[in-house]
């Protein structure tokens, strides 16, 4: 099996760019950087913002930012999806984890949403088949602050430094799930970074 498409999570809107629930939009525009992708083009249609490129060696890939809030994330996904007609098994899904350290990672490819209200989304729209790149933001603190004003806060100055030193360990994750598919490529993302992984951006 081979990977179609990428989608980060995000909000659109300046005012979101920094907040914890838009990790998936800047991993996702790095990771596009990375590569070379086309320039990100609006498809008002889709109702998102799209590039694509081609890996060494594979297909074409498609990299698509929702441009509908977060809680209607699964429209555009599924509007994609019936166009280009890529099944679900075929999608990459990047979204911010509260209940991971940020500098953290994890692959899996099933489960429910946890919370998120973006996978509600999803997961209404189309199968939950498809594969999760969950990118820790940490918990919230304090205890007593609303889950929606921590995951629309920005990060602090020490998550962002670290934020910065693990966004190339994010970009080689999703390197090798489109060249190891998911079950191969889980044995290695989805063990615990040592401290040396986030330093030297290894996995």
């Amino acid at each position: 099996m081979s990977y179609r498409l990428i989608v980060g999570l995000g909000n659109p809107g300046s005012e979101y760019e920094a907040t914890r629930h838009n990790i998936g939009f800047r991993v996702i525009d790095a990771f596009a950087s990375k590569h070379g992708a086309s320039e990100w083009t609006k498809n008002r249609n889709l109702k998102g913002d799209f590039s694509e490129f081609v890996p060494d060696g594979g297909a074409k890939v498609y990299l698509l930012k929702p441009r509908t809030f977060m809680n209607e994330s699964g429209l555009s996904i599924q509007k994609t999806c019936s166009f280009y007609k890529i099944p679900p098994e075929e999608v990459v899904v990047i979204y911010d984890e509260i209940n991971l350290k940020v500098g953290e990672m994890k692959v899996s490819t099933a489960g429910g949403p946890g919370g998120h209200n973006g996978l509600v989304d999803i997961i209404s729209r189309i199968k939950p088949t498809f594969t999760r790149l969950r990118i820790g933001i940490g918990q919230k603190t304090p205890k007593e602050m609303s889950l929606a004003n921590y995951v629309l806060g920005n990060f602090s100055k020490e998550d962002e430094t670290l934020i910065g030193a693990s966004m190339e360990r994010y970009l080689d994750c999703l390197d090798r799930l489109l060249r190891e598919g998911a079950d191969k490529a889980m044995i290695h993302i989805n063990r615990k970074p040592k401290n040396k992984d986030r330093e030297d951006g290894q996995l």
